[in-house]
């Protein structure tokens, strides 16, 4: 008897434990919450959410899906707190909170560069409350995606700029495994413009605009750094390759994958890779979009929703 009061007493104190972490998050919900539930998180680590609440949760929501976004720990609007840790059971947790929250028992994650690695991840320690994961521009294996960075920059500044290169060449002489390297091969992805795809959809202009007046509009630009050395230095997530992640939920959670055709992140061989292990009819490739693909093509990006979810 005193065993299972004392059981009671643990799972209580653990409830409220998660009921007070995910009162600071920055979390909104959109439709009727007796739709097909959706769960973005999103990229960085370190981002945000706000990219995709202004251009898609609410068309999402019009479209018959009751949509959950948040902002994960440290990050844009939910800040971190001395409790931090920065582990993946960390973001498990905080996860499961924002279901606990909105009262979810499954939902459909999609996951936006690295929130496919945390929604992969989660699948895997949780499948029965994941109803489909969607993943969209995430990275299978960082390792690969960084040398297709460098890969691709050097040819651009081969052509462009000498000075440049030189910082290729000192770029692969660095540590792979390191938090500087990453982060170097991602500011010469932007600094060649990888991340951005040349005709956007006319929707697309009118979405940067809406983007660009909204109320958060300064955290489209800003990416917090405690995320990102505190899940290096936990996880090493830098390293991680997901081909096994991703195997081990086949028969258990239904994978789809949404990709850029000009995201300059991915070569051939990654994106074949995710195909072969997906199956190539769960799998898009959007003409006209590049790394984010929700805000270049707004309309196809909805309308895959609606196919992979119906």
């Amino acid at each position: 008897m005193k065993t299972r009061i004392l059981g009671i007493i643990l799972l209580v104190m653990a409830q409220t434990a998660i009921a007070q972490n995910i009162s600071n998050f920055y979390s909104q919900a959109y439709g009727d919450a007796k739709n097909p539930a959706i769960i973005f998180l999103h990229g960085g680590p370190g981002y945000n959410a706000v990219s995709f609440e202004v251009s898609t949760a609410q068309t999402l929501a019009a479209q018959g899906f009751y949509v959950v976004v948040y902002d994960q720990r440290g990050s844009g609007r939910t800040k971190k707190d001395s409790t931090s840790k920065f582990t993946f059971r960390e973001a498990f947790d905080d996860l499961n909170a924002i279901y606990a929250k909105y009262k979810l028992t499954t939902a459909t994650l999609i996951g936006h560069s690295y929130g496919g690695t945390l929604g992969l991840l989660f699948a895997n320690a949780y499948p029965e409350k994941v109803s489909s994961l969607i993943m969209v521009s995430a990275p299978l294996s960082f390792q690969q995606t960084f040398r297709n960075i460098i890969a691709r920059c050097r040819k651009i500044y081969t052509e462009t700029s000498s000075v440049q290169l030189k910082y290729i060449d000192l770029l692969e002489t660095m540590d792979t495994a390191s938090l500087e390297y990453s982060s170097y091969c991602f500011l010469h992805a932007r600094a060649c413009g990888l991340y951005k795809t040349k005709n956007p959809a006319p929707r697309s202009k009118t979405i940067s605009d809406s983007l660009k007046k909204c109320p958060w509009a300064a955290y489209l630009s800003n990416m917090t750094s405690a995320p990102v050395s505190g899940l290096y230095k936990n996880e090493h997530y830098t390293t991680l390759n997901l081909t096994a992640s991703l195997a081990a939920l086949k028969g258990k959670v239904k994978v789809f994958g949404i990709y850029g055709q000009d995201d300059g992140l991915f070569d051939a061989a990654e994106i074949a890779q995710l195909q072969s292990a997906i199956g190539a009819e769960n799998f898009t490739f959007v003409p006209d979009a590049s790394h984010t693909v929700f805000v270049d093509q707004p309309d196809v990006f909805i309308a895959l929703i609606k196919k992979y979810m119906h």
